[in-house]
């Protein structure tokens, strides 16, 4: 039984690798930390997270997507930013990222009439898919950090899409990087089930732009 048990945790542990492995290799020379070495695109798309932590604090996260586009847009590497999340203004501390993004950009530099708001990116797989069946995009430059970044990238490539990912920077809270790219090793194995089970994007059939 300790034997079964022993033999069980290590095949968990190997997919759990071979998930994270698949998706970093994927990703090998597509991501970019500074704007000088990645290739120009029309669009960039900027994957939505909350301005706010739970605990009512900065979200660095968010700050460092912000940041990471308005150097994109500024460095002639993108011409539109399409800012892709959702409205949890209606819950407790909730808010509606895509305002709060609209807002920040511009705080930034970027011009409010070359953001697109899309208010159906609640899912990574919404965002990249809606980027070519709605947008018409073929070629996106992703805004995140580096191993969100690597997730969406391979999204793209199962979905007809060219991404590279410019990579924003992590926060600088220890704790935070650690419980955000710990979770990533879960996310990788979640996408793979998703794709095992044709898991579909669930977004509206026309452009929802507002």
């Amino acid at each position: 039984m300790i034997r079964i048990i022993i033999w069980a945790i290590l095949l968990i542990v190997f997919t759990i690798i071979c998930c994270y492995s698949i998706v970093s290799i994927n990703a090998s020379n597509k991501t970019f930390d500074n704007t000088k070495d990645i290739p120009n695109n029309e669009v960039g798309l900027l994957l939505g997270t909350s301005p706010r932590t739970p605990e009512n604090a900065p979200n660095y996260y968010y700050i460092n997507r912000i940041i990471a586009t308005a150097e994109l847009y500024k460095g002639g590497k993108i011409s539109k930013v399409i800012a892709s999340g959702g409205d949890y203004s209606s819950r407790q501390d909730g808010y509606n990222e895509l305002e709060a993004m609209r807002d920040s950009l511009i705080e930034y530099g970027v011009p409010d009439s070359v953001i697109i708001l899309d208010y159906e990116g609640t899912r990574t797989l919404n965002s990249i898919v809606k980027v070519k069946e709605i947008y018409g995009y073929d070629n996106i430059t992703l805004i995140s950090q580096k191993y969100h970044n690597e997730r969406a990238i391979y999204l793209a490539s199962q979905n007809g899409i060219n991404a590279i990912g410019y990579n924003a920077k992590p926060s600088h809270i220890i704790t935070k990087r650690i419980k955000n790219e710990g979770r990533e090793f879960l996310a990788r194995v979640k996408l793979f089930i998703d794709m095992i089970l044709g898991e579909k994007p669930t977004f509206k059939s026309s452009n929802n732009n507002q």
